[in-house]
């Protein structure tokens, strides 16, 4: 374990244990124990116990953070002029921006406005409720472009915070959003599930025009029930959306029974824009499936308004199928913001070219070619070159490096780290150096390296413009124990480096919120398999964070599905959503492997796998290996076969 990781999360838990026993044996708690101690009282909302331990700790580095936890543990009882003083004495760190942020949300609780808007120009972080709140505040004193700008909160696909949950019920209240935005929210949350928010939303209807609760729970209870003998009554605004809310819920168990329903008589009694509109959801849900029915259903929506999300899975579907007219159109109809991402520009190339539109296509691959990311390869790759990791690399001199070290958000984040509260100094070192340049970037991403915190380099390394070093970029810790994994088992070691990248930034102790631990991030019961498995008798689970260990077990698992499905897209889909859905994932066809990639239908692992062997392009020049274009490596995705074996073992 190294010197910065010397304390753990257990040492946090035990904080207060430790200083009430120094004390009893006439010990002074040292600062560590007592910083942790004042943590532990204020996740515990302990004020008492926390006024105990942070005495003495004014001169401390982290004093800022000890005073940050007593104020914020009592926020709505803390006299306006201590949080002012506090804000004043720490101006421009970390702990006043979190500060003035859960602030600025009191005063907006309280309708305190003058004194909100006095303090919101001087906050950094960007908060959703806050923006709610600041709406609340122009409305307040008779800004009435507040209540246009505010509108945009009926769009927002999840639970809305406190403070926008007000603000939705003002404007309704005062009439100033229609009725058509409401229920355009309502059928967002009904979408996706979100049942107890949609029956707050229809409190924001006007008088008598939302839906009775029986009608509700029979079509989100017993939507086949409702769709074999619908109401009468389709002309109320209210029953015909109970009747689009069965067919979603319809869709979720039974797709087929759903486009039945829709595709007769009850279909023809609706209007055509409600009927245009659930050919959509469907379109949707059976692209999100991988079913062949997808694009059909889309026709059928013909121009419905569709979010940018259900045009994705439209253009995803079009992907499937080798319908690039499809993906044309579903890309035309997104907005300019998601047109414009490096994924779509590069697909709405490959339709281009596929229908003969070569200079066309050349402009679109031009758009992102080179970016240090999939599609910038992959549109580099259409254009003609392999992008190479930009030389020559900027390395910090020392000077950079000590300066780094002094700055004082910097030196926070190290002790917040030395004491095993990740979360916090996280936090810390991303607002220190948000608005650095290139130069103090590079600087601290070597100061993170030779501290040992990996993944803080790389994503410190990631976020230059113009001077660049690759090799903080894509680090490689490990690389003894790496490469003996990967020559193990015979695979390339740029493909098991990228993949430790994307999996845990080689960060040793990472525990996903699923549970997953260890540089492969690996799942308990999927660790103790592979140990079995290889006989490791003295295997037990409280090694699973070993480096070299969780390494051997993790190449050797990643060998396994890689020989299960014999393909690398597929085993990186079943590294990190199960085998059994990789394989499931295929098509009765091939399938271009960067197309599979794309269509996955987990966003995380869509992502994880367009990552990983983007990472491998470059670990791969880096290391001096073979040159391989990124798209020789995704290959061709071998066809879904009835009847083949599989390794039903691999967990």
């Amino acid at each position: 374990m190294t010197p910065l990781r010397a304390l753990t999360i257990a040492a946090l838990v035990a904080a207060t244990a430790c200083a009430q026993a120094a004390g009893r044996r006439g010990k002074a708690p040292d600062a560590e124990e007592q910083i942790l101690a004042v943590h532990a009282a204020w996740r515990a909302g302990d004020a008492a116990r926390l006024a105990r331990a942070a005495t003495g700790l004014e001169g401390h580095p982290l004093a800022p953070w000890v005073e940050y936890w007593r104020l914020a543990l009592r926020l709505a009882q803390t006299p306006d002029e201590d949080v002012a003083a506090f804000l004043a004495r720490n101006e421009g760190s970390y702990v006043a921006d979190r500060l003035r942020a859960e602030w600025l949300k009191e005063l907006g609780r309280r309708g305190a406005w003058e004194r909100f808007e006095r303090e919101l120009g001087a906050l950094v972080q960007d908060d959703a409720e806050i923006r709610c709140y600041a709406w609340r505040a122009r409305l307040a004193r008779g800004d009435a472009s507040a209540a246009a700008e505010a509108r945009a909160i009926f769009a927002e696909a999840g639970e809305l915070a406190e403070g926008c949950q007000g603000l939705a019920a003002q404007l309704a209240q005062a009439g100033l959003v229609e009725a058509e935005r409401v229920w355009q929210r309502i059928r967002l949350l009904l979408e996706s599930g979100q049942l107890n928010a949609a029956r707050r939303a229809f409190a924001w209807l006007p008088d008598g025009s939302a839906p009775g609760e029986p009608l509700f729970a029979l079509a989100a209870n017993a939507p086949q029930r409702l769709l074999a003998q619908p109401p009468r009554d389709l002309a109320r605004r209210p029953v015909r959306e109970m009747v689009l809310f069965a067919l979603a819920r319809l869709a979720r168990e039974d797709l087929e029974a759903a486009a039945r329903a829709l595709g007769g008589e009850l279909g023809r009694r609706l209007p055509e824009a409600d009927r245009r509109y659930a050919w959509g959801h469907l379109g949707h849900v059976a692209a999100r499936r991988l079913e062949p029915q997808a694009l059909e259903f889309y026709r059928r929506a013909a121009d419905a308004p569709m979010s940018d999300d259900r045009l994705a899975w439209k253009a995803r579907a079009g992907l499937r199928a080798g319908d690039w007219q499809a993906v044309r159109e579903a890309v035309d109809a997104m907005s300019a913001l998601a047109r414009r991402e490096p994924v779509w520009s590069y697909w709405y190339a490959r339709a281009l070219a596929a229908q003969g539109n070569h200079e066309g296509a050349r402009a679109y691959y031009l758009r992102h070619a080179g970016e240090p990311h999939f599609y910038g390869i992959l549109a580099a790759e259409e254009l003609g070159y392999v992008p190479a990791p930009p030389e020559p690399f900027h390395f910090a001199d020392e000077q950079e490096v000590a300066a780094a070290a002094r700055h004082p958000g910097l030196v926070r984040a190290l002790a917040l780290y030395r004491l095993g509260l990740r979360a916090e100094a996280n936090a810390e070192w991303a607002f220190s150096v948000r608005a650095m340049d290139d130069t103090g970037l590079l600087a601290a991403a070597e100061l993170a390296r030779r501290n040992q915190l990996f993944d803080r380099a790389i994503a410190t390394a990631e976020r230059t413009v113009h001077r660049h070093n690759f090799r903080l970029r894509y680090l490689a810790p490990y690389a003894e124990a790496l490469r003996e994994g990967a020559r193990a088992h015979a695979l390339e070691e740029a493909w098991v480096l990228g993949l430790v990248r994307q999996e845990s930034r080689f960060v040793a102790n990472a525990r996903s919120p699923a549970g997953a631990q260890g540089l492969m991030q690996l799942m308990p019961a999927t660790a103790s398999w592979v140990a079995r498995k290889v006989g490791l008798g003295s295997y037990t689970p409280s090694r699973v964070n070993e480096p070299e260990l969780n390494i051997a077990l993790g190449t050797h698992y990643l060998k396994l599905v890689l020989e299960d499905l014999g393909h690398p897209v597929l085993a990186l889909a079943a590294y990190n959503a199960g085998p059994a859905r990789a394989r499931h994932w295929r098509d009765p066809k091939p399938l271009e492997g960067a197309i599979y990639a794309e269509t996955i239908p987990f966003k995380e692992t869509r992502d994880y796998v367009k990552k990983v062997m983007a990472n491998t392009v470059y670990y791969a020049q880096l290391l001096g290996g073979r040159i391989v274009p990124l798209r020789e490596r995704l290959g061709v995705v071998p066809a879904r076969r009835s009847g083949e074996r599989a390794n039903e073992e691999l967990p």
